[in-house]
């Protein structure tokens, strides 16, 4: 196909039987999981029976990739550590109409996979969001901070980019081909979800919604998520996509705040002007001059900041149209 590496022709599921492109693919990060990815492999068999099930190990120190594949699984590899290097892999290495990503660690049933395939290939969404928070999240989460996280995340990306996902952080997601092929993976760790909320939000692709159940995890089973050094690298991950992805809104408000600090310095220095008839604050003077323009400077930066990630997402558009033309002629 063009625009993509050509297809090699290898065994691609656990037949052996050898195709371009998998109909559902169901991608498991894992990472000391051997409590829990043998019941998650065999609920995914059972949900999904056509899909392929590719388990990426991401340097577990257990028996997660034993088990794995004795549940049925196809084993692959990511070395570098981080859930966003994972995805990166995946996404590089696997061709499919349909992805279904869930977590290792049995908190999402696989009952509700079905469904969010269906919206992917029938209903032509671009990503699937399995929806936590509007059912079971807050009560099974025994973790009251990730909880509050989870609030405050949403609640700030829906404001700053005008949108209403129901679910930022949820690691239960489908996919198409086209997203899974223009997706940038920027982020190393579990600020991915994060990322991929935000590209989908601003490339105006098609979002749905799927409320699931969430359990919270089985004794022993514990998380890789640090509440709050993990929570820090989200919430900066959320200011660096605004700044990059909305350049006129992130240097707009500097150029004001930097504004009106020059303001708020220069009133002493007019005032004390206009009683005396002289300056007699030339230092604070020549702060309020720098200071105005470097609000001038920002402002402009973000005008020509916003002309280039416009072009950006006329870039993109033409990129995701060409994956699509490419998939539609592979499959008719």
């Amino acid at each position: 196909m063009p625009f993509f590496y050509d297809m090699i022709e290898e065994p691609n599921n656990e037949r052996g039987n050898t195709i371009g492109m998998d109909k559902i693919a169901v991608l498991i990060p894992c990472y000391n999981e051997e409590k829990t990815i043998a019941k998650v492999v065999r609920d995914a068999k059972e949900a999904l029976p056509e899909a392929v099930i590719y388990v990426y190990d991401n340097n577990s120190r257990d028996r997660t990739v034993e088990f794995a594949k004795e549940a049925g699984a196809q084993i692959r590899y990511e070395y570098m550590q981080g859930k966003g290097n994972v995805i990166r892999r995946m996404f590089r290495e696997i061709d499919a109409e349909c992805y279904i990503m869930v977590d290792g660690d049995d908190t999402y049933p696989m009952e509700y996979a079905r469904e969010m395939a269906d919206k992917v290939l029938e209903h032509h969404a671009d990503m699937v969001v399995g929806d936590r928070l509007s059912s079971t999240y807050f009560t099974e989460n025994k973790r009251p901070f990730h909880n509050f996280g989870n609030s405050i995340v949403r609640s700030s990306i829906n404001k700053l980019f005008h949108c209403n996902i129901k679910d930022i952080m949820t690691g239960y997601r489908a996919f198409s081909y086209g997203f899974a092929k223009t997706f940038p993976v920027l982020s190393t760790g579990f600020e991915i979800e994060t990322e991929m909320t935000i590209h989908a939000v601003y490339n105006n692709l098609q979002i749905e919604n799927v409320i699931v159940d969430y359990r919270d995890r089985p004794e022993g089973s514990e998380s890789k998520l640090n509440t709050f050094s993990d929570g820090f690298r989200v919430i900066r991950t959320i200011i660096k996509l605004y700044r990059d992805y909305k350049p006129f809104g992130f240097f707009g408000v500097c150029a004001a705040v930097l504004a009106a600090l020059a303001v708020i310095l220069f009133i002493p220095v007019l005032l004390s002007y206009v009683e005396t008839g002289l300056v007699l604050r030339f230092p604070t003077l020549f702060c309020c001059g720098f200071i105005g323009l470097a609000a001038v400077q920002s402002f402009f930066a973000g005008l020509i900041l916003s002309n280039m990630a416009l072009k950006n997402r006329r870039d993109f558009e033409y990129r995701y149209a060409r994956i699509s033309r490419d998939i539609h002629k592979e499959n008719f």
